[in-house]
């Protein structure tokens, strides 16, 4: 693993000058617990009341900033609460912020958190200038959230994975305690609801569905700003040294900013150049280090804009994709690389959504690197900022999902059957998803964007929203590959041909199984062959390791008896994908997954993190094996099936 100790040092930097909690929240802290949870992890009785000291937005990152996360006041309530406020009281319960309601870490724990009230006070500290504005910032709240401060309503937000901000300045007083009420919305998939939830469910059964989220679920922060200040940053760096910027102002104003690429671990300037807030503009960086997941190279970055500051960073690197020897291939830096990742689902028993920590986080990713992984498929979430600043230091692509709809609907006018898709459902699904594209886009470590999981809520006739959806996301970013259906029904747009099939692969080939109700088929040459879904080998837990404690509830697509038999199955799947890499036309595939999740036991880690399943050894050697078949099969000169009497066919041809 290689840091970019530049960013490193510049984040422990602000970690420290803004991670201190308001001190009028100290007395909120004495009746705070940890609830009951069936399993802990490592972490989960470090975390203290201070959780989550870190700046938590490193792609704009300001040095007057103050932490609001630690121990606030909560209410469980009603539908009618929005009329009338608890303005000036004391809420009964303490809860931790961020903690999803559900979690044993939020203090709260327990279900039917449909409607709740969030309580803390803040102080404006005395050192940051009094003509500047103060910007209160959440990282994600699931689902509807309405902020009021002082008494006044500041704000409103929908959509439980994005972030979002408000400007309290017209609200604050002179001087003392603010007081700051939030109201949570969250119905997960209550009665006949259909909002992008992924994995989270109030009463669903069987082993892939998930305790919920709701409530703050990730940091709040306040920060400082000028009266006129950089709202929004676009940047990405290509693999020639052409940098892509857009400064957007809070003010929509056209004003001149300065920026300056700095190399990795020093502040020695590479490039600076000027440009206008508002408006595209480009400037060339000569012979940057590219960022590649075997060197992830990272360059610091700080833009002057009137008297705003802030630092970022990006890597040089470009995605794309291309036909080498016949088949289409995904690129990076215009060579075929084979991504080769885990479904990472992001759950944890202790925090639900919420990982304990950073450096819990981290874990996980730092593991998958360790045992020969180059990439991940961030699974029906979207995970803080610092996730992805971390995939980008580890050298980890992602193929980042849009959080999904329920795919089970009921229809009331047939009970025996369901729909996958209430129309009135759409244009806040694609609302979403645009709002997932441009809070995202920035990161260099994101490979390709998947808009729909196995059907879970794409429209069922034609025209085909998939189609159009597609053209929607190249349009936000032209930059990464699409996969537009991951899974099962597939009427051919984007970039990938993407199959799931448990336990066995299926991945460019001319052979296919009917799994799931949609139309799958034979390996589409017009688009990459992808693996998006496979292996799912389970192992029973013992209960000091597994959320339920019998057996009966831990389950899985295939199940082994020990670690050694887990193993060997997994290694004689890892030998199938790499025959049809030599065989046919695949080009990446995701295992899954990276933990157990409750009850679903196939994780190369066990859900409290631990024990990991995977023999280092045979691991790394098989996706050794894995990256060395497609480099070779990309320097064939015919891709003509050898060793199985099979010479002269040619499979994955256009």
């Amino acid at each position: 693993m290689r840091l970019s100790l530049g960013i490193a040092a510049s984040l422990l930097a602000l970690t420290a000058s803004g991670a201190t909690l308001d001190h009028r929240q100290s007395s909120n802290d004495t009746d705070y617990k940890v609830g009951f949870t069936p399993l802990k992890t490592q972490w989960t009785d470090t975390v203290g009341t201070n959780p989550w000291p870190e700046f938590p937005r490193p792609r704009l990152q300001r040095s007057a900033w103050k932490n609001l996360n630690g121990v606030w006041r909560y209410r469980n309530t009603d539908n009618t609460a929005l009329s009338n406020p608890p303005f000036g009281q004391r809420l009964e319960s303490p809860v931790l912020v961020p903690s999803c309601l559900e979690s044993a870490l939020s203090g709260v724990t327990g279900k039917n958190r449909t409607y709740s009230w969030y309580q803390t006070s803040f102080d404006i500290p005395s050192s940051w200038p009094s003509e500047n504005k103060a910007i209160l910032n959440f990282g994600a709240v699931d689902y509807e959230a309405t902020v009021f401060v002082n008494g006044k309503n500041a704000g409103f937000h929908r959509g439980g994975y994005f972030e979002f901000s408000v400007d309290t300045t017209p609200y604050l007083k002179a001087g003392g305690a603010n007081e700051l009420l939030i109201h949570v919305y969250d119905p997960t998939d209550l009665g006949d609801i259909q909002i992008p939830i992924g994995k989270q469910t109030l009463n669903r059964g069987g082993m892939i569905w998930y305790t919920p989220c709701s409530g703050i679920w990730q940091t709040v922060f306040l920060e400082s700003t000028p009266t006129e200040y950089i709202a929004k940053l676009d940047l990405v760096a290509d693999m020639n040294g052409q940098v892509n910027v857009t400064v957007h102002s809070s003010t929509n104003s056209s004003s001149s900013y300065e920026i300056t690429i700095h190399e990795q671990n020093s502040e020695d300037t590479k490039a600076t150049a000027t440009g206008s807030s508002g408006a595209p503009f480009t400037f060339k960086v000569d012979s940057p280090r590219l960022w590649t997941p075997t060197e992830p190279n990272l360059y610091n970055i700080t833009i002057k804009f009137g008297s705003d500051t802030v630092q970022s960073y990006t890597g040089f690197r470009t995605i794309s994709r291309g036909v080498i020897n016949g088949i289409q291939r995904p690129l990076l830096n215009g060579d075929f690389i084979f991504p080769f990742g885990v479904l990472d689902q992001g759950f944890w028993p202790d925090g639900i959504y919420t990982p304990p920590s950073v450096e819990a986080m981290r874990y996980d990713l730092q593991v998958l690197k360790r045992y020969g992984f180059n990439a991940l498929r961030k699974h029906i979430k979207v995970e803080p900022a610092l996730f992805y600043r971390a995939c980008d230091e580890i050298g980890l692509l992602v193929i980042q999902d849009m959080p999904s709809l329920r795919p089970d609907l009921p229809d009331p006018n047939n009970q025996c059957g369901s729909i996958r898709l209430n129309p009135a459902a759409q244009p806040e699904f694609d609302r979403q998803l645009g709002l997932l594209i441009e809070q995202l886009k920035n990161y260099p470590s994101i490979f390709a964007w998947t808009i729909y999981n196995e059907e879970w809520g794409q429209g069922t006739s034609a025209p085909w929203p998939e189609f159009r959806l597609t053209d929607y996301v190249r349009s936000l970013d032209p930059t990464r590959l699409i996969n537009a259906v991951s899974g099962w029904t597939d009427h051919t747009a984007g970039d990938f041909d993407d199959n799931h099939h448990y336990s066995t692969p299926q991945c460019g080939t001319p052979f296919w199984s009917k799994q799931g109700p949609g139309a799958d088929s034979a390996y589409d040459a017009r688009r990459i062959g992808l693996q998006g879904e496979f292996g799912g080998i389970g192992q029973y837990v013992d209960f000091e390791h597994s959320w339920y404690k019998d057996l009966d509830h831990q389950t899985s697509y295939e199940l082994t008896n020990s670690t050694w038999a887990w193993n060997y199955r997994c290694q004689d799947l890892m030998r199938q994908l790499r025959e049809q890499v030599e065989l046919f036309s695949c080009s990446g595939g995701v295992w899954t997954q990276t933990t157990d999740v409750e009850g679903e036991v196939n994780g190369m880690m066990t859900y409290d993190r631990a024990i990991i399943r995977m023999n280092e050894t045979m691991w790394k050697e098989e996706t050794t094996k894995l990256y060395e078949a497609a480099a070779r099969r990309a320097n064939e000169s015919s891709i003509a099936v050898r060793g199985m009497g099979l010479e002269g066919v040619q499979y994955g041809m256009p």
